[in-house]
């Protein structure tokens, strides 16, 4: 393949922290591995940006009505000058700073992916921004615009094409199964966190009303469970109520997360939106069985009564009942874990973003069809 020059058009960026943010920090890295000349185009942020070995164009941003933490980017001339000098664009996460970019790139005539990755619908109804419906008329207009949509779960190919999104394939996440290890495990942290030896279940992710981690109030109860939360956001004071002797560790990246993940007994991921679910991945990396509703991604990742258990979506009692069903059995838990981790060591993000590239060059390829061949 030829190198490209290619620009990443997303919503969010660190120093941001969630799952489009850090996808698009993985692509940028392979993109640069494999020779290629990657631009990040985000929104502005408050925050530090970190230093990068590639050029990150900010752009104006407002706060989200809502979620005034997470910044809404805002398309420029600037947008349209970054992208008339790219081959291809890739949209993450497209909804207003994306379409703007595929706007632009149409403009240019710049083949394009679209990259779903967040339920836009449901925060819609959720933040009470809109309709579901509404969102989904958008997203799908964005959508069938791009030359090819990308979906990390076979749930999220389900609903976008059941909602006429066009030329729908499945592109799933890669994980870091050297950082994620269940080596890392660590009997520091188990005597920090567990001082009575108790069972460690734990949450890592953002503080978000759409998480829905007050479900695991009922774990908090169980006798000899100590239930860990690891991330911020707008629900913490909330979570900090509702969740009585729970540890709250706040957000924590790199050798520290992994080491939070191998050291956890159970992995409890409460929330039903979850359009793949990249804790879920890392908990399994790490050795660690999941419990999780069975909606949205993680119905892929996690395989019930081999690698973890499924619930009903905000269920809490369901919720409850299977983490104490895996804290009263270490030897079934030992069991699960060997399994997470066979199942999903295999998934680097090399791998995964070499497939990235045979999607930009399906795109490329077809953009350069004649006028009738390509109709």
């Amino acid at each position: 393949m030829a190198l490209m020059r290619i620009a990443l058009v997303t919503e969010s960026f660190p120093p941001d922290v969630n799952g489009v943010a850090n996808s698009v920090v993985r692509v940028a890295e392979h993109l640069v591995a494999r020779g290629h000349d990657p631009v990040v185009v985000a929104p502005a942020t408050r925050g530090a940006a970190p230093e990068l070995p590639y050029p990150v164009v900010r752009l104006p941003s407002v706060p989200m009505p809502g979620y005034a933490a997470f910044r809404l980017g805002v398309p420029t001339r600037q947008l349209t000058a970054t992208l008339r000098t790219v081959d291809v664009v890739h949209l993450a996460s497209p909804f207003v700073l994306g379409a703007g970019g595929l706007s632009a790139a149409r403009s240019l005539g710049v083949p394009s992916v679209a990259v779903y990755q967040t339920d836009v619908p449901s925060y819609a109804r959720l933040y009470r921004i809109g309709t579901e419906q509404a969102a989904w008329r958008w997203l799908r207009r964005i959508h069938n615009l791009a030359g090819r949509t990308l979906a990390p779960s076979s749930a999220s190919v389900a609903a976008l094409r059941g909602h006429g999104v066009q030329r729908v394939h499945l592109w799933r996440r890669g994980v870091d199964a050297g950082r994620f290890h269940p080596a890392r495990r660590s009997a520091g942290i188990r005597r920090a966190l567990a001082p009575g030896g108790e069972t460690l279940v734990g949450y890592v992710g953002r503080l978000a009303h759409e998480k829905h981690v007050e479900l695991l109030a009922g774990a908090c109860a169980l006798p000899g469970v100590r239930v860990v939360v690891v991330g911020d956001g707008p629900a913490a004071p909330a979570l900090r109520r509702q969740l009585p002797g729970a540890v709250f560790l706040g957000a924590r990246h790199g050798a520290q997360l992994a080491r939070i993940y191998a050291s956890l007994d159970v992995f409890a991921h409460p929330g039903p939106y979850e359009t793949f679910g990249q804790s879920v991945q890392e908990a399994l990396a790490s050795g660690v069985p999941v419990v999780a509703p069975a909606a949205g991604g993680p119905v892929d990742l996690v395989r019930p009564g081999a690698t973890g258990l499924l619930v009903p979506p905000l269920d809490g009692g369901a919720l409850t009942a299977a983490v104490a069903e895996l804290a009263a059995d270490p030897v079934r838990r030992a069991r699960f874990g060997a399994a997470a981790r066979a199942d999903v060591a295999a998934r680097s993000w090399a791998a995964v973003g070499d497939e990235l590239l045979g999607h930009y060059a399906a795109v490329t390829a077809f953009a350069a069809l004649p006028a009738a061949v390509a109709a």
